[in-house]
């Protein structure tokens, strides 16, 4: 079990499944979004439990996603995809150890120009190639 929250503890969730990987996504909407690059692991909705929800303000990024924040404190906390059964969650906002490592960058091309990327993750310009 996971637990995170977001700055002030208005909205606290919990993951039951192991976390995947994260990536961090260097598109211009993140950086804007979380204030730098946007670390966050893919979960399925159905192992996911969010108390305060309605504290959950989301924003219609754009076509293909929605982005979930505390109406309170303003933390950024879920990325979620449009006709998809999962949800990316913020890895800043996890209270405990994820046992995990970032796996991936995306959307490189739009990085910052203020920071390097040096960790050894793979690196994708703009999105990895969906498997065959």
């Amino acid at each position: 079990m996971h637990k995170g929250s977001c700055l002030c503890g208005a909205v606290t969730f919990e993951v039951d499944c192991e976390l995947p990987g994260p990536d961090g996504c260097h598109c211009s909407k993140c950086r804007k979004h979380s204030g730098h690059f946007f670390a966050s692991t893919d979960v399925p909705r159905s192992s996911v439990r969010i108390s305060g929800e309605s504290n959950v303000t989301w924003f219609q990024s754009s076509q293909k996603a929605r982005r979930g924040f505390c109406s309170v404190c303003g933390s950024s906390l879920f990325w979620d995809p449009v006709g998809r059964d999962w949800t990316g969650i913020a890895m800043g906002a996890f209270d405990t150890p994820t046992g995990t490592s970032l796996a991936l960058h995306i959307y490189t091309a739009d990085k910052g120009d203020y920071y390097a990327i040096g960790d050894g993750a793979e690196q994708f310009e703009q999105v990895p190639p969906a498997p065959h």
